[in-house]
């Protein structure tokens, strides 16, 4: 019983297992994999952190920590877990407001939800999130990154970034006369390399060709600019020993609303990223056991010092480029990067922050979702809307509002554009004259109207079915109704047709359902609605329900 309620959550990495030998030649495969998108990653991971005002250790607890549990444990045989770029704007606004330790409360909370939502079988909702609202926000948060990424751009000496984008704009004027040229040119070649590399050099990780060569180049000529060791110092060797702060619920309550960002942006962006691994594989990945390894990684993220986790499109992808044949290669990935950190700490502290933000404004111009807005500038006009809308919010206010502004919108308008889709007609407007049972093709007895409803009957069309009468010359002595392409109704049309019923009979007219399915039968039935219309006058024909009226006539 306990295994089939669960069957939902059980890990690719047994059900692989379970169907493939696993050969010597996959270890390897894997393997060196694991290590490519570890070298991609390490880089990546500390620039994460840095961006989020931390040290850059957090990054890497979190990429070998969530790392190895998403894989483990996911539903994607090739997702590659860890922070990503789209957790920064967040995570700095939490960090900033309630402390490290509201950040680590906020990303056990983003866990314990996205294992409920996993337990609910909600991983197959997040896909009905409106796609100009994905589009509109994560356009939003690589507007942040770049713009974040400013200070160590220019090199500029800014102990206090303000969070907010238009307060940091005006820092960024105010020091923009600290400029350091060598910051600037670090930066510069950082990008053009990486550009180069990716064009030329596929098969290269171009982040760890920049670290390797901007900290050659910065040690070798003395280069006057700052690094991970002169912000920051030394970074532990080792992971820390679990722990987590102390939880009231008054800090539950006041973290309770970036918790719910959190762990949105990581169902969210972890699914996106198993769709684009899924597209390249032509494998099937499990929503709702992915949402449940992710709500595990940030959950043991959080004990382990680390950052919000979650899906890594980029360095997914790597891993299958890389080769990659099962889930072991992220579990690799993970270990690989525990090993950079033990034997390599001294050296990963030589890293430039200006080649650091170089890497992270390549993400954000990758992140940007250019193509993506270009195609929704073609769509209707109301997408656009919610688009900038939500891009806008995003930037100038926060991501809680944008979220929410944008999903509102939207929904509004699909409610706007669904009553248009929704006509009410009469007999003088017949819906399907090609129809045998369209009503032009009917005999209707004088002193009967009949409308039709074509779509569901839902709180944005009742308004609209009360009023009908009121197009009316005069009150007929029945008033047929066809439903017959109402799949569903809700209480608000319940409301609407004993309104309707309501406004006839006080006119001595009687209304005649006609075409009514079982599905809209059961809740006239459960409102009682068909015995006050009468059981009668609700009939799955229209030639029964002109039959009906002929009698009352």
């Amino acid at each position: 019983m306990l295994h089939s309620t669960l069957s939902h959550l059980i890990p690719q990495l047994w059900l692989f297992w379970r169907k493939h030998a696993y050969s010597r030649n996959d270890f390897l495969k894997d393997l060196l994999s694991g290590l490519t998108v570890a070298i991609v990653a390490l880089p990546l991971a500390m620039a994460i952190a840095i961006a989020s005002n931390l040290p850059p250790e957090r990054g890497l607890f979190t990429a070998i920590v969530a790392g190895f549990l998403i894989s483990a444990l996911g539903g994607s045989r090739y997702q590659i877990g860890g922070p990503t770029a789209a957790f920064i704007v967040t995570v700095a606004m939490v960090a900033m407001k309630h402390g490290y330790e509201g950040l680590v409360i906020a990303t056990l909370m983003a866990g314990v939800m996205l294992i409920i939502a996993a337990l609910l079988r909600a991983g197959e909702l997040i896909k009905f999130f409106p796609y100009p609202v994905i589009v509109g926000f994560t356009s939003g948060i690589a507007i942040l990154i770049f713009f974040s990424q400013l200070r160590d751009f220019f090199g500029l000496s800014i102990a206090y970034m303000p969070p907010d984008f238009i307060d940091k704009l005006f820092v960024y004027l105010k020091h923009l006369h600290q400029t350091n040229p060598y910051a600037v040119l670090v930066a510069s070649l950082s990008i053009g390399t990486i550009i180069l590399v990716n064009k030329f050099i596929k098969k290269l990780p171009a982040p760890i060709v920049v670290v390797v060569l901007s900290s050659l180049a910065v040690w070798l000529f003395g280069i006057p600019v700052e690094t991970i060791e002169s912000r920051f110092g030394s970074i532990p060797s080792t992971l820390p020993m679990p722990s987590l702060p102390a939880i009231t619920f008054e800090k539950v309550r006041l973290l309770f609303s970036d918790a719910l960002t959190i762990a949105l942006l990581a169902g969210i962006e972890s699914l996106l990223s198993a769709v684009v691994a899924d597209g390249m594989t032509g494998t099937k990945h499990r929503s709702n056991t992915e949402l449940f390894a992710q709500g595990v990684a940030n959950v043991g993220s959080a004990f382990m010092g680390g950052l919000p986790a979650t899906g890594a499109i980029a360095r997914t992808a790597t891993n299958i480029k890389a080769g990659a044949v099962s889930p072991i290669s992220g579990m690799l990935h993970a270990v690989w990067l525990l090993l950079f950190m033990l034997l390599l700490a001294p050296l990963i502290v030589k890293v430039p922050l200006a080649a650091l933000a170089a890497i992270l404004i390549v993400v954000a111009y990758n992140m940007s979702e250019i193509k993506h807005i270009r195609s929704i500038m073609k769509a209707p006009r109301t997408d656009r809307v919610v688009l900038f809308v939500t891009l806008f919010l995003t930037v100038i206010v926060d991501l809680n509002t944008a979220i929410l502004v944008g999903i509102s919108l939207a929904s509004l308008l699909f409610i706007r554009s669904m009553m248009h889709a929704t006509p009410i007609a009469s007999i003088h407007t017949p819906l399907h004259t090609d129809d045998p049972d369209a009503i032009g093709r009917k005999e209707v007895p004088v002193g009967v109207e009949v409308y039709e409803i074509q779509g569901p009957l839902f709180f944005g069309v009742a308004e609209k079915l009360v009023d009908t009468l009121l197009l009316l010359e005069s009150t007929p002595r029945v008033f047929i109704l066809r439903l017959r392409f109402v799949p569903i109704i809700d209480a608000a049309g319940l409301h609407a047709l004993e309104a309707l019923h309501h406004q006839l009979s006080t006119q001595g007219a009687t209304l005649i359902l006609s075409g009514v399915n079982a599905h809209v039968r059961t809740y006239l039935h459960k409102s009682a609605l068909d015995s006050i219309i009468g059981d009668e006058n609700i009939v799955d024909h229209i030639d029964k329900a002109l039959a009906r009226a002929s009698r009352l006539l």
